[in-house]
């Protein structure tokens, strides 16, 4: 059930869709930084238009365990919930909704599902500032972490732009403070291309990337993403997205009542 959900949360952190071309830039620097940045953080700020969209996608994991190629289903309303349905050949093999009050999620083959807050996916990914505008942010390859002026450096590169963050940063949750030391990279058009979090206690990291960018209702989004999330041991995900349709439907969740609540160890 686990390596399900884990292809479930993880996809529903970063599905998106939008493709534009890289305009080459002249580099300035990749060390010193940029002073006048304003326009920079204003335009990584932006938030998404869209009123919903609906998202065709090809799921490849690597978890240690034999997993087939899913089909999967994702949509997601501005602002109120991403619903997602996996499929395994032709039988659905799973079903995930996140909402700002949390995380749902089933399995069908085990008869399992799960119902929690967002402390479940940050134990996942190993992390511990996720809610919802964090995960809709990832999912649509745009910037999910508190980011400062004043607390990350910025340069400029022949792909784009580097931020970098001056010290390690603090975040706490639940009275936990973690510490992270972050990079994030940008395209030429401030599109997010490469998140990289590492946890200097323990070395674990989180590493984002996403490419191909294509333009969709005047928007960037990402048709390939990769997720590698590295522990003890190291689980890589990859999302293809093939299809957008930016129309409402319906999205339906019930667990079924013989199904059995599992939870993360």
């Amino acid at each position: 059930m686990q390596k399900y959900i884990l292809i479930i949360v993880s996809a529903l952190l970063v599905t998106s869709c939008k493709v534009q071309k890289n305009q080459a830039t002249t580099p300035i620097s990749t060390t010193k930084p940029i002073s006048n940045n304003a326009s920079f953080f204003s335009a990584i700020d932006k938030r998404s238009s869209f009123d919903a969209v609906k998202i065709n996608s090809k799921i490849d994991a690597k978890t240690g365990s034999f997993i087939p190629t899913l089909d999967a289903v994702i949509y997601i309303e501005n602002g109120q919930k991403v619903w997602m349905n996996l499929t395994a050949v032709i039988l659905q093999a799973a079903r995930g909704m996140a909402t700002p009050e949390g995380i749902k999620g089933y399995y069908k083959l085990d008869k399992t599902y799960i119902d929690s807050d967002f402390g479940y996916l940050n134990k996942l990914l190993n992390v511990n500032f996720i809610d919802y505008s964090a995960l809709q942010n990832l999912l649509l390859g745009k910037t999910f972490i508190p980011v400062s002026e004043n607390d990350y450096t910025l340069t400029q590169n022949i792909s784009g732009f580097n931020l970098t963050s001056k010290q390690n940063q603090k975040i706490t949750e639940n009275g936990k403070t973690t510490e992270y030391k972050i990079s994030l990279d940008y395209d030429a058009d401030f599109n997010l291309s490469h998140v990289l979090l590492s946890n200097p206690a323990n070395n674990d990291q989180l590493e984002i990337t996403y490419s191909n960018r294509e333009i969709l209702n005047n928007e960037s989004f990402p048709k390939s993403v990769k997720i590698i999330i590295k522990t003890k041991k190291t689980d890589e995900i990859l999302l293809e997205n093939t299809k957008f349709d930016f129309s409402r439907m319906e999205t339906t969740y019930s667990v079924p009542a013989n199904y059995k609540k599992t939870e993360i160890k």
